[in-house]
């Protein structure tokens, strides 16, 4: 993350090249979730093969773990699907980058998903979008 990466991140990270023999940087946390970014090509070779990387860190850390493909580019279609990667299995209609700020449309009940209780889930992802995209604003309409 191009923010502060804190020592429970760091180990993560530790543990996850242990693991998959892949390195990265990029980790954070959604909705309960340990979630690595890696680049598109390297995707396949830290989930393993039968995802046996994603289950042995599992039994690890005993917490769920999605591995998501990085843009290469900062282009308006990447973040799109970083986006809808890291939301997944909740959908959205369309993700709108202007000027800084995201705009995320949405049905009803994703659009409630997307925001959580307490809007958790709204302001783990501003934290994303601003440490990766350097996005400042959010908003799920």
């Amino acid at each position: 993350m191009a923010g502060v990466i804190d020592m429970q991140l760091m180990r993560y990270i530790n543990l996850f090249s242990r693991t998959t023999k892949v390195q990265t940087t990029k980790v954070f946390v959604y909705n309960n979730q340990i979630v690595f970014a890696v680049p598109k090509a390297k995707v396949s070779a830290a989930i393993g093969k039968g995802a046996s990387n994603i289950k042995r860190m599992n039994d690890i850390l005993r917490k769920k773990i999605k591995i998501v493909a990085m843009p290469a580019i900062d282009s308006d279609e990447g973040i799109v699907k970083f986006l809808a990667d890291v939301v997944a299995p909740v959908e959205f209609v369309r993700a709108d980058i202007k000027n800084g700020s995201v705009v995320i449309t949405a049905g009803r009940e994703s659009k409630a998903a997307l925001i959580g209780r307490n809007r958790t889930r709204e302001k783990e992802l501003g934290e994303v979008l601003k440490n990766f995209f350097h996005i400042g604003k959010l908003r799920i309409a």
